[in-house]
């Protein structure tokens, strides 16, 4: 990743078993990287749990299923949100009754998805695509499409377990796991397989995120895992007194 706009890359975060957090960590970042000056977009593949909607609180129409099933420009879904960081976060999201969501799940609009993402590395330092677990054409899209891939799992035994069956996945699909994210992580670890490991934070809540514009220990561990997943070396201040250590699995 140069830094400069025009020049991005794609990155599909995926949720490893529902439940995961994908959504927040697609979310946090990109924060991380407006954090450094970067811009970056966070565009939903989740038509399902829609959970990007979240930080659109007006009517979201068009949303990006439209952009699909209509074949429309992504920007016109594109909302920039209101941070005080240098760069920028920018979402599009789906908001969408089901009779549109099944249609946007058709293979023809997975290559609409896929040549919408293309595009918007032209004109982002990064985008980052809300994937849910891989199991249907858009999420198929999102990751064949990408540049690299996160897979997001809980720091529990089921997040464990889905690893080496999403890795499996994705290789159907001639797609491939590049780093692998232990969230919601506490003192222990159970994810063996993890690149980066994020803990739980002081909350979950989407509408609480993104917390990682602050230097706190959540946003050290998200850091690590952007660096991870990007090669890139942001060089974020840390607060006094946290330990990188903390966040390394192992």
């Amino acid at each position: 990743m140069t830094g400069t706009q025009g020049s991005g890359e794609c990155y599909a975060v995926v949720g490893g078993v529902g439940g995961a957090g994908a959504t927040r960590l697609s979310v946090e970042f990109a924060a991380t990287l407006a954090r450094a000056g970067r811009d970056a977009a966070v565009v939903d593949a989740a038509f399902a749990t829609q959970g990007l909607s979240a930080f659109v609180p007006e009517r979201i129409e068009p949303d990006v299923t439209r952009v699909l099933t209509d074949d429309r420009p992504l920007a016109e879904v594109e909302t920039r949100l209101g941070l005080d960081v240098p760069g920028s976060v920018t979402v599009a999201p789906a908001r969408t009754p089901f009779e549109r969501l099944a249609r946007a799940k058709t293979s023809e609009c997975a290559r609409r998805l896929a040549e919408r993402l293309s595009a918007a590395t032209d004109r982002y330092d990064a985008v980052f695509v809300d994937v849910p677990p891989v199991g249907a054409n858009q999420a198929v899209a999102a990751v064949t499409a990408a540049d690299a891939v996160a897979l997001v799992v809980p720091d529990a035994e089921r997040g464990s377990d889905a690893v080496p069956r999403m890795c499996d996945r994705l290789a159907d699909v001639d797609a491939a796991v590049d780093t692998v994210v232990a969230n919601f992580a506490g003192e222990s670890r159970t994810v063996e397989a993890a690149d980066a490991v994020v803990p739980a934070g002081e909350t979950g809540a989407l509408s609480e995120a993104p917390a990682a514009v602050e230097p706190t220990e959540f946003a050290v561990a998200v850091a690590s895992a952007v660096e991870a997943l990007t090669d890139a070396d942001l060089d974020l201040p840390e607060p006094e007194s946290s330990s990188m250590t903390d966040y390394l699995p192992g």
